[in-house]
């Protein structure tokens, strides 16, 4: 990333050093004299940003060269909605108005050191930093000094995007040399621009990380061309996240807003594939279990029955699990013997799950737990009791137990290898069987456990406490009053400016609920419409 810390020196040493060429100076005092000219409109926006004045005149001389019927931000007309990086602003009443608006968008509103170093950077930055990287002093800052083009130093121009060209020499005069001029005839310029608490960061300053983070993510990406990841927010920078937001049915501004950062983000956060888990492994441990019931506990751990485990190329599914299981429950309870002609539970065919899916992992689990409290001495709990809780590593522990108790010889650290499985398997059908979705960005935003409670509630919430504060604002006390009125007439006197305070947090409270709901619909976790009959 690119800091100003960095760049200062340089900076400050050009300045120092800057000369006007001979040939070039009539033309930057008419310059600079238009400037000044405009002095008195660029000081309504000083007053309202904080951004010096002469600062406003060179940014626009760049821009439009001192158009007054333009946008600030790209040169565009104030009349209609700007169609280049910013996109999507205006109109705008008045040159001040959109001056304001480009100022916010850059982060240089609030700002507090224009000292020429600082200066120098910040119109840099609106055009852009490459010219570092070719060591050439930048065009829009030096063009008609002896710090830019022969003989006195290299010359050199970007001429489109990412395509720079070393012996071009760019004619416009740059706004270091316009400043430069505009000293010498208005004495009431200063560049001194100390903050007033050096300690301070800069609002510019505090956007870069989140700028060089976007600008990493949109290069894997595959942002077309690779961005500089210097953490500036310059043309081409704003150039591809428009691009990313057109790709992704944003806003097309070209800026980086909240929303936009969110959907980069989540855009750039590898999606967690579901463990590969071997169901096999699972049913096999089964299969040993019914085996060894049945030979009344002499069969060796880990001996399956024959034709009953799945091949490796064959898909398992939950059924075959839960009919090992209910098999094992009919053996347990019968004394380890089936009776003559009793026909174990069929198994379905592997493949493709059933639409049931969910039912029977929450059988397999109320199985688990049922024969576990059944093989414990003493226990009077019967098959099929639903537990009270389906905690996950409490299941494993039973179906573990289950192996130790039902078949000799078998303890869990002496195959570390199926027991990590079973683990996998029984956290993937626990997260299955309760088929709740995660909460996303917006309904989790103040946490899980207060997410979960105002799911689906936060719209319903919001519009009745908005109608119940308009109501009670609209109510006054009357001496008089009784019933209900006079409750009512108590409680909003007895708030002064109710509707102040609750009505805004109601009525961000349903803005919530409907994100939320929107959130839902595009993440495909919103609870399926009710049948009508």
């Amino acid at each position: 990333m690119v800091s100003f810390e960095s760049l200062k020196s340089e900076y400050e040493r050009n300045w120092a050093n800057l000369e006007i060429r001979p040939g070039r100076l009539a033309e930057a005092n008419a310059v600079a004299r238009k400037a000044i000219n405009g002095k008195a409109t660029y000081q309504q926006a000083e007053r309202l940003t904080g951004v010096p004045w002469h600062f406003v005149a060179l940014c626009h001389y760049r821009e439009s060269n001192f158009d007054f019927d333009t946008y600030l931000g790209n040169g565009e007309t104030l009349h209609r909605v700007t169609c280049l990086v910013p996109k999507g602003r205006g109109p705008f009443a008045s040159f001040v108005d959109g001056a304001v608006d480009a100022l916010r968008i850059e982060n240089f509103v609030g700002t507090q050191d224009w000292g020429i170093a600082r200066t120098l950077f910040r119109l840099e930055c609106f055009n852009g930093l490459g010219y570092h990287a070719k060591g050439v002093n930048s065009p829009y800052l030096y063009g008609g000094s002896t710090l830019y083009g022969p003989p006195e130093a290299r010359a050199g121009k970007f001429v489109a995007d990412h395509v720079f060209d070393s012996d071009h020499v760019d004619s416009q005069l740059g706004t270091a040399v316009i400043l430069h001029a505009m000293l010498s005839q208005d004495s009431s310029i200063t560049l001194d621009g100390s903050p007033p608490i050096a300690s301070r960061s800069e609002p510019d300053d505090d956007m870069a990380p989140s700028v060089l983070l976007m600008q990493q993510t949109l290069n894997k990406l595959g942002a077309n061309p690779p961005l500089d990841e210097d953490g500036i927010s310059g043309p081409r920078t704003k150039a591809a996240v428009s691009q990313f937001q057109q790709r992704n049915g944003l806003q097309d501004t070209g800026l980086l807003d909240g929303t936009t950062i969110a959907a980069v983000t989540r855009a750039g956060t590898p999606s967690i594939q579901p463990p590969n888990v071997d169901l096999s492994q699972i049913l096999k441990r089964l299969d040993d279990l019914t085996h060894g019931v049945q030979s009344g506990g002499t069969t060796p751990a880990g001996t399956a029955m024959a034709g009953v485990v799945a091949s490796g190329g064959q898909s398992v599914g939950p059924s075959q699990i839960l009919s090992r299981l209910e098999n094992l429950a009919q053996l347990i309870q019968s004394g380890g013997t089936m009776p003559m002609g009793t026909t174990p539970i069929a198994t379905p065919s592997t493949g493709t799950m059933p639409a049931g899916q969910s039912v029977q992992l929450s059988q397999i689990l109320n199985q688990l737990q049922g024969l576990t409290q059944v093989l414990q001495p003493g226990a009077t709990t019967q098959i099929g009791t639903t537990p009270a809780a389906n905690n996950p590593v409490n299941l494993l522990g039973q179906l573990l137990s289950l192996v130790t108790k039902t078949v000799p010889g078998t303890t869990t650290a002496a195959n570390p290898a199926p027991a990590d499985q079973l683990k996998q398997v029984v956290d993937l059908l626990s997260a299955l069987i309760s088929n709740k979705p995660v909460l996303g960005q917006v309904n989790g935003a103040l946490g899980d456990t207060i997410g979960k409670m105002l799911d689906g509630k936060k719209t319903a919430l919001g519009i009745g406490g908005s109608l119940i504060t308009a109501l009670l604002s609209a109510v006054t006390a009357s001496p008089n009053a009784g019933g209900l009125a006079g409750l009512f007439g108590t409680i909003a006197s007895a708030v002064p400016g109710l509707s102040q305070f609750v009505l805004p947090v109601t009525l961000a409270l349903t803005a919530w609920g409907v994100l939320g709901k929107m959130e839902k619909w595009a993440q495909g976790t919103a609870p399926p419409p009710k049948p009508t009959s």
